[in-house]
């Protein structure tokens, strides 16, 4: 199988999903809303949902709707265009519906298919399903003498079949009885996996399913797929939702899908690197950020206290714990409670020291951090060094390659990104890490 992705952009912040037909007067409202959305309200991928969004009485309807809404806005979309058709594992009927759906899409005389950049295919199943969705694509493509594999093929995981799936897909990737190489997204689609797991909960609310996003993070990456995690319904919680592309990020997993622009906003600004650094205390599984003033870190709460008994003597007081100790000490036991969260700026900074010492011929060199902490009007000097190696400088240039691949793929996005960061940052964000 190739290691090499068939598609330009490795990363995906933003999955945005919009029904093809509603009711009213104009069905076709919600379309035409999302086709004019740009810069950081734009989302990467944008999903005319023909599937669970839309009514099954008005699909016919939303097809025409997206044929025409697409035709007239889709060249000047900033995003990629992915429609989401019907399909089902356990269903022929509903698969033929499918390929009915994205045949007309695609016919070049409705003027669609020159924006449309693929398909999402939900309700997918073991991987002989995922083929039969990748050959009606095939045959589409020479029906209407579209290049083949010119259409993107992205599939939500919804079933435990299809989650087993995933680890037989770097496998079967790339046979030549199958064109799976056009597979784009692994989508979670926690809602249909929960109902397909008969899974339950005292509250009704969806699990977290941590073991799903991991799977589908790693099916991903085996298979140079992209992992996008699944509707976050709770559309008003905004810290909740960007506490879930936390966890996400940490298990490898860039994109989550959004149902609101003000979602398609949080997420696509999430994933960038901060434009400041900031410091936090972790006490007790809680991450409290410090407050800057004048370059000072000032802790300003009650589960923490310090208090100067002597020159060289201190007692901490940690949650009702009480430490004496000498200013040794108290730097050690702070260092071990404090964290630092590096801006754009930081990374690069460090970036370029490193790529300068490797090109003196160092292999390693340290990196300090400093600050100092003000914890009841008592000030202490902290600083930590970090060794950076190679291991060290390419696990930063993960962040930096994701704002290198948002700054090329999104051109409207470049003024917000440069009025965040600074236009000498962001000149420099693109340029470190390009020479290997």
């Amino acid at each position: 199988m190739s290691s090499d992705r068939n598609y330009e952009r490795e990363f995906v912040r933003t999955f945005f999903t919009s029904p093809t037909a509603v009711g009213g007067e104009n069905s076709a409202k919600m379309l035409q809303s999302a086709a004019q959305l740009r810069g950081m309200q734009a989302p990467d991928t944008w999903i005319p949902d023909n599937e669970d969004a839309t009514a099954p009485s008005m699909r016919d309807e939303g097809v025409q709707n997206l044929v025409e809404v697409v035709s007239e806005h889709g060249a000047e979309f900033p995003g990629e265009i992915h429609p989401r058709v019907v399909w089902h594992r356990d269903d022929p009927t509903t698969r033929y519906e499918g390929f009915k759906q994205m045949l007309e899409i695609t016919d070049p005389e409705n003027g669609a298919v020159e924006h449309i950049d693929g398909f999402v295919i939900p309700e997918v199943g073991d991987l002989d399903d995922w083929k039969k969705a990748d050959e009606f694509l095939t045959i589409i493509e020479n029906e209407h003498g579209l290049d083949e594999g010119s259409l993107s093929m992205s599939v939500i995981i919804e079933s435990g079949e299809a989650e087993l799936a995933m680890s037989d897909l770097r496998a079967e990737k790339g046979k030549p009885s199958n064109n799976l190489e056009r597979l784009f997204l692994l989508v979670d689609g926690q809602v249909d996996y929960t109902k397909d797991m008969r899974a339950m909960t005292p509250t009704g609310e969806l699990p977290a399913w941590a073991e799903l996003r991991h799977n589908t993070s790693r099916g991903a990456s085996a298979a140079d797929c992209i992992a996008v995690d699944g509707p976050y319904d709770d559309i008003r919680d905004v810290e909740g939702y960007r506490e879930r592309m936390v966890e996400n990020r940490a298990m490898g997993m860039t994109g989550i899908w959004a149902l609101t622009p003000g979602q398609v906003v949080t997420a696509n600004e999430a994933p960038l690197p901060p434009k400041t650094g900031s410091w936090l205390l972790e006490l007790d599984d809680d991450e409290i950020e410090l407050d800057d003033e004048d370059g000072r870190q000032v802790y300003d709460g009650d589960e923490l206290s310090l208090e100067q008994v002597g020159d060289d003597s201190y007692v901490l007081r940690v949650d009702g714990e009480e430490l004496e100790c000498d200013g040794e000490e108290l730097h050690e036991e702070l260092l071990d409670l404090t964290t630092y969260v590096p801006s754009m700026d930081d990374i690069v900074d460090s970036m370029e020291e490193f790529e300068a010492a490797k090109e003196a011929g160092k292999g390693a060199i340290a990196m300090t951090q400093a600050t100092t902490l003000v914890i009841d009007d008592v000030e202490v000097d902290i600083a930590k060094d970090r060794m950076w190696d190679e291991a060290t400088y390419q696990a930063a240039m993960t962040p930096v390659a994701l704002f290198q691949d948002v700054y090329e793929h999104r051109p409207d996005q470049h003024d917000a990104l440069e009025e965040m960061y600074g236009a000498d940052i962001v000149e420099r964000a693109m340029a470190v890490g390009t020479d290997d």
